[in-house]
């Protein structure tokens, strides 16, 4: 089954999505730290910070940090929930070369490394990882179901997927003030500071496209994830989804 989300990709080419996501992610990577504080005014690091104390719960010690981009998902992780081991996946390389550099400004080396892999075909073992977390990626998969198994494949029996996403408030007035912020105020912005202005116009079409809530929730359910909750972050702006991979013997994925 394709969702709406899959068939809004970042600019009217015969590419795949796959392709001009990573495209798109390679072209804005030097500025996207900066312009990512500025259009979200560091909220942002609030709802990173409270899907840690979710994940600190599980007290995974290897983690997949999925869509990593820049790392700061992945360096939250392991300065927080202190796992052994976090690798950072990506299909934009530009991402991951700027997160290298954090991780090393850090002195994560020894707990963080980067790969260039696409979730939908992940190269790892069957039940590798004890989590596996995404900060605002999964709305630009090209394949959501295909992902979500793939993930739901390299967890260990009762590990857990958590992911933030955006999403778009229900509740007036914060649902207006938010569509004049996404229609109007953030492609300006990314224009004024000079960067691509397709990018952030992709943005606010992707959340509005992407499955959110309840929806949601039955495709994890669909993809064989068990335990499945969810959490609104300011006022429904960020949506923090929780689900786990079931224990059952002699269960092949």
């Amino acid at each position: 089954m394709a969702y709406k989300v899959e068939k809004i990709h970042p600019y009217n080419t015969v590419e795949s999505k796959r392709e001009q996501v990573s495209h798109m992610f390679d072209t804005i990577a030097p500025n996207y730290d900066k312009l990512n504080g500025v259009l979200s005014m560091g909220i942002d690091k609030y709802w990173r910070r409270e899907a840690m104390k979710v994940l600190y719960q599980f007290r995974p010690k290897y983690v997949l940090d999925i869509a990593t981009g820049t790392g700061d998902f992945a360096i939250m992780a392991a300065k927080i929930v202190r796992p052994d081991q976090v690798i950072g996946i990506d299909i934009s390389e530009g991402m991951m070369q700027i997160g290298r550099q954090k991780v090393e400004k850090q002195g994560l080396n020894d707990v963080i490394s980067f790969e260039k892999q696409d979730c939908a075909n992940l190269r790892f073992p069957d039940n590798t990882f004890d989590a596996a977390i995404a900060a605002f990626g999964v709305r630009n998969f090209e394949d959501i179901d295909t992902s979500f198994r793939e993930i739901l494949r390299v967890l260990r029996p009762g590990g857990v997927f958590l992911f933030l996403e955006l999403s778009t408030p229900e509740k007036t007035p914060i649902k207006q003030l938010y569509e004049v912020y996404s229609d109007y105020v953030m492609p300006l912005m990314a224009d004024l500071l000079a960067t691509e202005k397709r990018a952030y116009e992709y943005l606010p079409e992707s959340i509005a496209a992407f499955p959110q809530g309840k929806e949601m929730m039955q495709i994890l359910k669909k993809n064989r994830f068990t335990k499945i909750r969810l959490r609104r972050l300011t006022l429904g702006i960020c949506t923090m989804y929780i689900a786990e991979k079931p224990i059952e013997k002699g269960l092949k994925y």
